[in-house]
Formats: structure tokens, C-alpha cells, sequence
């Protein structure tokens, strides 16, 4: 259960600075939905502003990582810090951007064992070889 307002499309009409953002959100991704992250952020319209705004940058904007392996990352990332709201709406995103059971299998056992591996090098204090330092 949330534990702030999960704003609807009514509320947000009402107020010009999230009805924007949301707006915005269905414009660039395309589509009619606006997920409850968005909907609710919206009870902090500046923070809604700025999160959308860094997202739509890092996200959505053409760059040299293809959109498949943002999700994912975005994914692997998000199983790391155990955010059960990022790891359903990324692994969505990046199964339509083509990934694959095959490719979400070999994501999951490199998510597990960077996960095993540096808990056991963090716990045994390893120092970096000075050929890995840039």
C-alpha cells in the first residue's frame, strides 16, 4: 500500500504542472498509461518535474547504450537494491524492447553472481590491483 496518494488523471488535470508532466510522459513513451511512480510523485509536483526530466534525459534520449540494454541495466540495477516497483516495471519495459527468457536467464545469473562475488570481496577487503586503477 502506498504510502502517499496515488494521484488519477482528474487530479492531475487540475493542477498544470503535473497534467504537463504527465502529458509528457504519454508523448514520449507513446502511450495513453502514466504508472503510479508518476502518479505518485505528483504530490511533489518539483520533484515530479525533476525526476521526469532526468529519466526522459537518461532513458529516452538517443545515446551509445541501445534502449534494451538501458532497461536492463536499469533492471540489474534495481534487483541490486531490492526495488520491487523497478524491477516489475523495467523487466516489462525491456521485454518489449525485445529482451528475451534467454537473455533475461543470462541477466539474472550475472545479477546473482556480481551480487555473491562482491559481497565476498567486500567482506574480505581485497585491495584493488594497481593495474585496474585508472
Amino acid at each position: 500500500m502506498a504510502t502517499v496518494k496515488i494521484w488519477t488523471d482528474a487530479e492531475a488535470e487540475a493542477d498544470a504542472r503535473v497534467k504537463a508532466v504527465f502529458d509528457d510522459i504519454r508523448a514520449t513513451r507513446k502511450t495513453d498509461f502514466v504508472n503510479n511512480v508518476w502518479r505518485a510523485l505528483a504530490n511533489q509536483p518539483a520533484v515530479l518535474e525533476s525526476t521526469w526530466a532526468q529519466v526522459k534525459a537518461v532513458m529516452a534520449q538517443p545515446g551509445a547504450l541501445d534502449p534494451l540494454t538501458r532497461e536492463m541495466l536499469y533492471m540489474a540495477v534495481s534487483i541490486s537494491n531490492g526495488c520491487e516497483y523497478c524491477v516489475h516495471s523495467h523487466t516489462a519495459s525491456a521485454r518489449a524492447k525485445g529482451m528475451t527468457e534467454e537473455m533475461y536467464a543470462e541477466l539474472l545469473a550475472v545479477v546473482g553472481l556480481a551480487s555473491q562475488t562482491n559481497a565476498l570481496v567486500t567482506a574480505l577487503q581485497v585491495p584493488v590491483d594497481p593495474e585496474f586503477k585508472v
